[in-house]
């Protein structure tokens, strides 16, 4: 059977795009190709832009009331084919359907805040600033915005920003992931459904080159991007020459420490679904343990025997705990990154390069992977893998252990495993990572809180999420007036 050729949304209308150009979309734990992207022209982004644009007057008039009301439409929609949609993620990303059904859950969390925007908007003001005059705060949106997502949250990260903008007033594009780019596509098919005004809400697929025509438009005022930090500084630079709102979540090398009176058994459950979920492919992975004194050698003996134990295979199927990593491309730097660690003196105490799944021979499965003996300077300990790799460093102390984070390019995300609140005050006091935990194995703010990050993880002011989403999407006029 054929695969499909997925197609834009622009101006409240699905239409087939004009490029010949396509990329397959595969199945990563079968490698069967299950739908095809286009990657759409310069033209056919400026078309999506200018819908946005031509949309905005009359979207930033209606009533912010009207506005959520349009997203609690679109909550009810997404319950509605909750698990459609899980499935979806499922089967171009391979995570599996537990994980999907969680990301599915986050991205309607989002919907839910925006829904109060009607609140969370409102300005503020100050009677008799000076004699008979008065001053007053209006947050009003600007206008066009987009969102280049990335590939291993296809569904949920667009909505760490697209709900925010619409609601407060301004229209969107979103760019999908040419990688996962089809529960997207199902998300946009309900925006279709809860009858969105035309033009508010677009869609265009494509690679790099529709980036780089999105951040070029004139009428485009920001973007919110998620993905590496290589990628990320290039376009925040863009953007900021363009004249351009930009908040970039970028990279991650993230470490969890464990002190001696952690609570072993729940710390390295803890460890295992921050290391080993989703394949290790999401920026608050663990991929560091820091083991303080004593407790390196029974905690590393109990990650090796728990993550043996952890079942690959097929997300589809509801016993399995880990599944593929996302493209061929990214078993390939998985299993380098693994060689280079052991070149540069590591040991390899669980190895994950031979998995072998019954029945998908093809799929792009590497297992969990466990590396001793790594020192801060190799490469495995400074580059962000972005699979189920795990290193182990052996530290003295809490003090080298904050050390070693904070020698990170990366301030993501970091957490601590104690049962001693001085050592955990003393961490979120000292550690630069944007997202803290404390007996947390992954630090994730819920949608009313912004998903931080700081150095080389995040380039911006103002993140996605939460107070700081509504900031970014609206700007601030200052009325001072006098009456005579």
């Amino acid at each position: 059977m054929t695969a499909r050729i997925l197609r834009n949304y622009i101006g409240g209308r699905w239409v087939e795009s004009r490029s010949d150009e396509t990329l397959d979309v595969t199945n990563p734990a079968t490698a069967e190709v299950i739908a095809r992207v286009p990657l759409s022209t310069a033209e056919e982004v400026a078309q999506a832009v200018n819908a946005a644009q031509e949309a905005f007057a009359t979207w930033r008039e209606t009533p912010p009331y009207t506005r959520a009301r349009y997203m609690f439409r679109l909550k009810n929609a997404m319950e509605e084919r909750f698990e459609e949609l899980a499935r979806s993620i499922v089967l171009e990303h391979g995570k599996i359907i537990d994980e999907a059904r969680g990301e599915v859950r986050r991205a309607i969390e989002n919907v839910e805040v925006a829904c109060g925007i009607p609140t969370l908007m409102m300005g503020y003001n100050m009677e008799d600033a000076a004699s008979e005059i008065d001053e007053e705060c209006w947050l009003q949106p600007l206008g066009v915005f987009c969102c280049v997502a990335p590939f291993n949250f296809p569904a949920m990260v667009p909505f760490w920003f697209m709900p925010y903008a619409v609601t407060c007033g301004n229209t969107y594009v979103v760019k999908p992931s040419e990688v996962c780019p089809i529960s997207q596509n199902l998300l946009f098919e309900l925006f279709d459904e809860i009858d969105m005004p035309p033009g508010v809400v677009n869609l265009v697929n494509g690679d790099r080159r529709a980036v780089g025509a999105l951040l070029e438009h004139p009428d485009l005022r920001g973007l919110s991007f998620v993905g590496s930090t290589a990628v990320g500084r290039k376009l925040y630079a863009k953007a900021a020459a363009n004249g351009k709102r930009a908040q970039i979540q970028a990279g991650a090398k993230n470490c969890l420490v464990v002190m001696p009176d952690a609570v072993l058994d729940r710390t390295v459950g803890a460890i295992m679904t921050s290391a080993f979920g989703t394949a290790g492919q999401r920026c608050l992975a663990g991929s560091l343990v820091l083991a303080v004194g004593e407790v390196y050698e029974p905690l590393r003996d109990k990650l090796v025997e728990v993550a043996s134990k952890i079942k690959v295979g097929d997300g589809m199927d509801e016993s399995i705990q880990m599944g593929p990593v996302a493209s061929k491309k990214a078993l390939s730097r998985v299993l380098s990154y693994v060689e280079k660690g052991l070149a540069e003196g590591a040991t390899l105490l669980l190895d994950g390069r031979k998995t072998r799944v019954e029945g998908c021979p093809e799929g792009y499965f590497v297992g969990p992977t466990i590396l001793d003996k790594v020192t801060p300077q190799m490469a495995v300990a400074r580059d962000e893998i972005f699979g189920p790799v795990l290193g182990i460093i052996r530290v003295e102390d809490l003090a080298g252990a904050v050390e070693i984070i904070n020698g990170s390019v990366y301030g993501n995300a970091a957490s601590i495993f104690t049962t001693n609140g001085g050592w955990g005050r003393e961490f979120k006091y000292r550690v630069k990572a944007g997202n803290i935990g404390i007996n947390i194995g992954i630090a994730a703010p819920i949608a009313s809180f912004p998903f931080s990050g700081m150095k080389e993880s995040f380039f911006g002011d103002l993140h996605g999420q939460g107070l700081d989403g509504i900031q970014f999407f609206t700007d601030r006029k200052v009325v001072i007036s006098r009456w005579f």
